[in-house]
């Protein structure tokens, strides 16, 4: 396995990854948009295509289709302060650091990330951004996201909860990350502490979209988080040619539930540049999720949703079972409802 994280297609070609003649390519795309792919995840890659797909670079990326946007959710509409997203009444989105220990190839967000990207937080826009939660008591609830904010030390971790304990009507701070399956060293005693030291109840939602990823490293990293009362989360992208099939998606969430996390969103790919490789249709995630209900436990159920373009919010978009006054069964027999006599 390697022993450091791989960021450029000369590094992918060494190990094994993209075929030497590729690399020119593929040079244009990594000028644009940040490489990495950690050691846990290029050995994967090796393994298994699908993930492979996720983190290497393919000149695909250079094909910009019409409709997507450097700023697909339309976050920038909704941040009244560097850092912040506020879409929703309850809750914002916290832009901890824009840097992340993997690169997704389908990012929303890739225009903002990686060494290129938008520079992070210094001190005082920290100090900004928690005013502004802090300013008004309707926010219940700080998602942490980025970037990846599991890359930060514990040290800075626990300065941000300690920051957010000046707002007492946040109970809840959710944390978007990817680190638990890419980089699961980084799951440590120390983050784990630096996580649970506030009074803040605080949720992980754990990015996974196959079932590769929940290695036996991947589960230990979890564990530790769970055993100190986490609770954590499953999201994962519908993605052409990685998970885009029922028995893929089956199998990961039947992993996630296994290793303690409750599956929570099936996100429709949005549409950032470079991606339309990835997405499938609605109506195949809609016949994806009608696949697997009543063959597979409620547990194991995300909601699937689509982020409306433009910044107008995230939505359930899942098949439906009630027309003309008929229910759908699992088996796709319709029954009248109320039923006649």
């Amino acid at each position: 396995m390697t022993a450091q994280t791989l960021r450029t297609p000369q590094a992918l070609a060494e190990a094994g990854l993209i075929d030497p003649a590729d690399i020119a390519g593929l040079d244009r795309v990594a000028a644009r948009y940040a490489v990495a792919v950690t050691p846990a995840m290029a050995e994967l890659s090796l393994e298994a295509p699908e993930v492979a797909r996720q983190f290497v670079p393919a000149e695909a990326e250079l094909d910009r289709r019409p409709g997507e946007s450097a700023d697909p959710i339309g976050d920038e509409a909704h941040s009244p302060v560097r850092g912040v997203v506020h879409r929703y009444p309850d809750r914002v989105l916290l832009k901890a650091n824009h840097t992340c220990a993997v690169y997704c190839r389908f990012c929303f967000r890739r225009e903002m990330v990686g060494p290129e990207g938008e520079r992070p937080l210094s001190a005082r826009e920290l100090d900004v951004a928690v005013a502004y939660i802090a300013a008004r008591p309707e926010i219940w609830e700080v998602i942490v996201t980025g970037g990846d904010p599991f890359i930060l030390s514990p040290r800075r971790l626990g300065d941000l909860m300690r920051r957010l304990e000046a707002a007492p009507h946040v109970k809840i701070v959710r944390f978007h990350t990817r680190v638990p399956a890419v980089d699961p060293g980084r799951v440590t005693g120390a983050l784990v502490a630096a996580l649970t030291a506030s009074s803040k109840t605080v949720y992980v939602a754990l990015h996974a979209d196959h079932p590769a990823e929940l290695t036996p490293a991947a589960r230990a990293a979890c564990a530790r988080l769970a055993d100190a009362g986490v609770p954590l989360l499953g999201q994962t992208v519908l993605l052409k040619g990685v998970n885009d099939d029922a028995a893929t998606l089956e199998a990961l969430f039947r992993a996630m539930v296994e290793t303690r996390i409750r599956p929570y969103y099936l996100h429709h790919a949005d549409l950032a540049p470079g991606t339309g490789h990835f997405r499938t249709t609605i109506g195949e995630g809609q016949a994806l999720m009608k696949a697997m209900r009543g063959r597979v436990s409620g547990l194991c159920q995300p909601t699937y949703v689509l982020d409306i373009p433009g910044g107008h919010g995230k939505v359930p978009v899942g098949p439906g079972y009630l027309a003309d006054g008929e229910v759908e069964d699992p088996r796709g027999v319709r029954h009248a409802y109320p039923p006649r006599s």
